[in-house]
């Protein structure tokens, strides 16, 4: 490797004991962004912010009138991603598609209180920082985890995935969102190149997140009483390998199985370093935002329900990265408190008729889901700092 950036040099020698293939390829694509969208971006970045929402909601919305006129590098990019690989079988995310939605309301919650919070503890946490878009004054920590819901929801939709479906229009839409940020991100003095390497690098993208997504939030779900069969966790890793084409992640730190993607998201981790102050508050804002999407009023009842989350993640996450994440002192033995959550949603259920049971599932999701007037939101960033930009 010619060029590690700093922060990763302890944990890549470490690494590399242990699978020093996987662990050069991790850092190598720390130094990498979208190699086919950057580009566009960047020739794009010298419109105005208004012009370039336009074209990107034309170009996903695939508006003829619009794409007429666009810039020749944006259409040809569109037209490169028009049709999903060969190894894409929409058939087989039938299963996947099952599971979520058997399982949902622990879906949502494995994700903000499980998978979320441990992602969080890599360098990914720093292009939230940054921004303030997470941890800002506002409800932008709010409205980021309701948009992550969304995906989820548009994703495990029968058909999202199809050109024509949300679910691959809010993967682009964050494509170009991720292409965005990076650049401005990339200007910033904000952002330590040498230390950091790539601000949302295929790495985090690729290495990290799919299986945060994926694997790591169904195996939370498991834990928390959600049944998953072999057949639906292998399409689960199948849906969530075409969303990260999607999302632009290269060939070369996409994963084909669930081995790979769990050896790579393992090796990832050994080369990230420590969480640091920046993990710690990204991760504990989940927790402030929570009692907000949940429509608690009293400051008593957000208290309870925040120190509730609190419990519940660290039965999740384990004592270990709790701790570093500087969690209050809660119950620490994770089998009662998972036994505990267990028996209070199975004496609901039973306690619950099925149609009401449906019903409250199915608006439990839409609370906690962004739906904006307009559809999907195309607007972008004009400012590394959430509060000096315009609203996107």
């Amino acid at each position: 490797m010619e060029k590690i950036p700093s922060a990763y040099l302890e944990g890549y020698e470490k690494a590399r004991l242990y699978d020093p293939a996987v662990a050069d390829n991790y850092i190598r694509h720390t130094l990498i962004g979208d190699p086919e969208l950057d580009p566009v971006m960047e020739e794009l970045s010298t419109l105005p912010t208004a012009e370039i929402h336009r074209l990107v909601r034309g170009a996903v919305e695939q508006q003829e009138d619009v794409m007429a006129r666009a810039p020749k590098i944006l259409c040809d990019f569109m037209e490169s991603v028009r049709e999903p690989p060969s190894w894409v079988d929409f058939k087989a995310f039938r299963p996947g598609i099952r599971a979520f939605h058997a399982n949902m309301s622990n879906m949502l919650i494995a994700y903000a209180v499980g998978s979320a919070v441990e992602g969080f503890s890599t360098l990914v946490s720093k292009s939230f920082s940054i921004t303030g878009r997470v941890t800002g004054m506002g409800n932008g920590g709010q409205r980021r985890l309701r948009q992550n819901n969304r995906h989820m929801v548009e994703i495990y939709y029968p058909g999202g995935l199809d050109r024509d479906g949300d679910g691959w229009k809010v993967s682009m839409r964050i494509r170009f969102i991720h292409a965005r940020v990076r650049r401005l991100m990339a200007e910033s003095e904000a952002w330590n190149h040498e230390a950091w390497g790539t601000p949302l690098s295929a790495a985090h993208i690729g290495g990290i997140s799919l299986f945060t997504f994926s694997i790591r939030q169904f195996e939370h779900a498991t834990s928390m009483g959600a049944v998953v069969t072999p057949d639906q966790k292998e399409s689960i890793v199948a849906i969530w390998r075409y969303v990260g084409h999607i999302l632009g992640v290269p060939e070369s730190i996409l994963y084909t199985d669930e081995d790979e993607a769990r050896n790579l998201y393992k090796v990832a981790h050994m080369c990230e370093p420590p969480p640091d102050d920046d993990s710690l508050a990204v991760a504990n804002t989940v927790f402030k935002v929570i009692p907000v999407m949940a429509g608690v009023k009293t400051e008593g009842e957000r208290k309870s329900l925040s120190r509730y989350a609190y419990r519940l993640s660290r039965a999740l996450i384990g004592n270990q990265l709790a701790d570093k994440f500087k969690y209050p002192r809660t119950f620490r033995i994770r089998w009662i408190v998972l036994l505990y959550y267990r028996l209070r949603d199975g004496l609901i259920r039973l306690l619950t008729p099925e149609a009401v049971q449906r019903q409250g599932a199915f608006d439990q999701i839409f609370d906690a889901t962004q739906y904006d007037e307009e559809g999907i939101s195309y607007r972008m960033p004009d400012h590394v700092r959430a509060t000096q930009s315009s609203p996107w």
